[in-house]
């Protein structure tokens, strides 16, 4: 099917969301984002599509100009954050959908496309070392080699913001940071994105907070376990989901607080 470039239906940090053809969109890079990037991501959602995921479908990239961009399949509806600002659904159900969605993505064998959380983080660290001073990426990667295998799927980008509730159900996108890890890791991204950065720039910062509460709560309902296990699970991950928060160009005044607490946590690993 032929597209063309039609209105934009989103914007993120580093693409835009662009009406394409039927049934279609095109998450078109920001100017400078590199071809790889692009293309790393339109194999990641490919591989959790084929999976059974609830992700976009893809049908191809295309480059327009100097930016590169994905055809995805077009997913109609509000984002999850949107639906809970709006008041369609209570923090308690957000929670529930974000941890529903988390479990379904922990459940589902890696393919093996996706990349180990070392070689992400890695590839991250070489790209965007810049933005950590001292030694920190080394001690991050000495911290992931010596944790638990990584024997999971993670999405690695887990937040209301990336969950579109459509018709047919909530789906997930930007698939960019899938990782194979411990589910441990994307319940500490979680944790950093509602608790710390969502906080930020929320008009009422209490709202992702409540949001996450619920979401570890009920993911701890679906793993049959209690939240007090899942805090401790996810705690030898939290630097690691702050620095890659930190590399996501996070606000100046919050990078470096998370920049602090990263230096902190990392001091009985010397």
């Amino acid at each position: 099917m032929q597209g063309s470039l039609g209105e934009k239906l989103g914007e993120g940090v580093f693409a835009d969301v662009h009406a394409w053809a039927l049934g279609q969109v095109v998450k078109l890079s920001k100017a400078g984002i590199p071809r790889r990037n692009v293309g790393h991501e339109a194999r990641m959602t490919r591989a959790v599509f084929a999976a059974g995921l609830p992700a976009p479908e893809v049908f191809r990239e295309v480059t327009l100009g100097e930016r590169f961009g994905i055809v995805l399949g077009r997913l109609d509806g509000p984002t999850l954050l949107q639906h809970y600002k709006s008041g369609a659904v209570t923090f308690e159900q957000a929670g529930a959908i974000l941890a529903s969605l988390a479990m379904s993505v922990h459940t589902t064998p890696p393919p093996p496309e996706v990349p180990s959380l070392r070689d992400y983080v890695h590839g991250s660290l070489r790209n965007h070392g810049d933005t950590l001073p001292n030694d920190i990426a080394t001690r991050i990667l000495a911290r992931i080699d010596r944790l638990r295998p990584e024997d999971g799927l993670c999405h690695g980008d887990l937040h209301p913001d990336n969950v579109m509730m459509t018709a047919e159900g909530p789906r997930l996108v930007d698939w960019i940071s899938a990782v194979r890890a411990p589910f441990a890791f994307d319940l500490a991204y979680i944790h950093v994105s509602l608790t710390e950065l969502a906080p930020e720039v929320a008009d009422n910062p209490e709202r992702p907070r409540a949001v996450h509460r619920a979401a570890q709560s009920e993911y701890a309902r679906l793993a049959g376990t209690s939240v007090a296990a899942l805090t401790e699970a996810m705690k030898p991950y939290l630097p690691i989901a702050r620095v890659l928060v930190v590399r996501g160009n996070a606000l100046p005044a919050l990078k470096e607080r998370l920049i602090q607490r990263i230096e902190a946590e990392l001091q009985d690993d010397r």
